[in-house]
């Protein structure tokens, strides 16, 4: 049994469906090779297979040097670390968002949709790459992430623009 790969896009920040609002929630920058960065990463991808759970240091060293643009943004509730963002400004004045999660003793918290609406709006106002401004934003998921986690992108806006079936090796 495989996986079913689905992508999604959003071509103007006037396309963003709010979620409800938690004030205390925000976003905060973060060096892409701390260690607390690779530990949030580690964390919440750990339930979902992702490949950047079991990244070790020189991986991590070796997707910096390949990727200088990426960004981390830290999901933060009170202060206190309750997700990651990394959001990858690409050629063409696109942004992809390449990470996407809560921490999991904050998943079912009612953050979700927030926490997402955030990563988007910093998304469009990331600077572009050989572009004067952001035209796109986009992101993949899977069907091994959160159950809730393409309902959240669709409920905010993000329209899917292509699915792919893949075969386990």
């Amino acid at each position: 049994m495989g996986r079913t790969v689905t992508y999604l896009e959003m071509t103007g920040l006037g396309e963003l469906r709010p979620g409800r609002v938690v004030s205390a929630l925000g976003l905060r920058r973060e060096e892409g090779l701390s260690a607390l960065v690779r530990s949030v990463q580690a964390r919440v991808g750990a339930a979902y297979g992702w490949r950047s759970a079991r990244r070790s240091e020189r991986e991590w060293e070796e997707l910096a040097r390949a990727h200088p643009h990426r960004q981390y943004w830290l999901i933060v509730l009170e202060g206190e670390t309750a997700g990651i963002t990394a959001l990858e400004p690409l050629a063409g004045g696109e942004v992809e968002i390449r990470t996407f999660g809560l921490l999991p003793e904050y998943v079912g918290r009612g953050l979700g949709g927030h926490a997402l609406t955030l990563a988007l709006q910093q998304a469009w106002a990331t600077e572009p790459l050989e572009a004067e401004v952001v035209r796109r934003v986009w992101l993949h998921t899977n069907s091994d992430d959160h159950p809730n986690a393409l309902v959240n992108y669709q409920r905010r806006g993000l329209r899917v623009y292509r699915t792919e079936a893949e075969q386990e090796p």
